[in-house]
């Protein structure tokens, strides 16, 4: 496949769109490769040119030109080497900002408990090794493209301990707010990874009055999004017992 060059970056022609189904009918995921070695980058487009439902639309080797594709294309998802972001703590809000709706992969050649907890709080859906191999990162970008976080036990342990640690005040149960029954039944289908328009019909009502009550229970259980609405349900056992058997699945909106 040919490549066009804009002077700032790769633009890979796109063959159809969003809408146009594959073979078995699955909407095109529309990726952005951000990667400063290019070789690298010519891997990962050979392993998304054997799936039907995966198209990388352009590519970038720095920030400035990552910046600048993310205005111009349309993506699902971007793929971003960790080394982009490194040096300035407010390049993912800069980059979540300038495409809200694309959701990132960063990849990391070390993952560092540090790192990786402040990455997943600014909004990261999934941290992988550079050493991923081709099956399980075509996993992962099918699973986030789905909605869903990517996040591996390591992680997840690390993430834990720390919202832990910034909620200790509230380890108290006298001290939990208390929820109504809508709200704990809205809880309920997110732990279960359901999206905001399927818990509307589950309970027979809107997805903006869905998204009224998250606001309410985000407010009162003072946590910023779904992943650490889990990890509160968890670690304060907000549900009855057995209502998540300790295993939640994330889901974005």
């Amino acid at each position: 496949m040919g490549t066009t060059s804009t002077g700032q970056f790769e633009e890979i022609p796109e063959f159809g769109s969003k809408h146009e189904p594959d073979a078995n009918n699955s909407p095109l995921i529309r990726i952005i490769l951000a990667d400063p070695q290019a070789i690298y980058r010519v891997g990962i487009r050979k392993v998304f040119a054997l799936e039907d439902d995966i198209r990388v639309v352009a590519q970038a080797d720095n920030l400035e030109d990552l910046q600048s594709a993310l205005q111009r294309f349309p993506s699902d998802l971007v793929l971003l080497d960790g080394s982009l972001i490194a040096s300035a703590s407010d390049v993912m809000a800069e980059l979540m900002r300038l495409a809200p709706q694309t959701r990132f992969i960063v990849q990391a050649l070390v993952t560092e408990e540090t790192n990786t907890v402040e990455l997943y709080r600014r909004g990261v859906s999934g941290i992988v090794p550079r050493s991923i191999s081709p099956d399980l990162l075509v996993k992962c970008v099918r699973k986030i493209a789905q909605g869903e976080t990517w996040i591996d036990n390591k992680s997840v342990n690390w993430v834990l301990e720390a919202y832990r640690s910034n909620t200790s005040a509230l380890t108290d149960p006298r001290s939990q707010p208390r929820l109504s029954p809508k709200e704990q039944a809205i809880i309920h289908r997110i732990t279960q990874g359901k999206r905001n328009k399927e818990i509307a019909f589950d309970m027979g009502t809107t997805e903006q009055v869905v998204k009224n009550y998250l606001r309410k229970i985000y407010d009162k259980l003072g946590v910023s999004d779904r992943l650490e609405l889990a990890l509160y349900c968890l670690h304060h056992q907000v549900l009855p017992n057995g209502a998540t058997n300790g295993v939640v699945q994330i889901k974005s909106k």
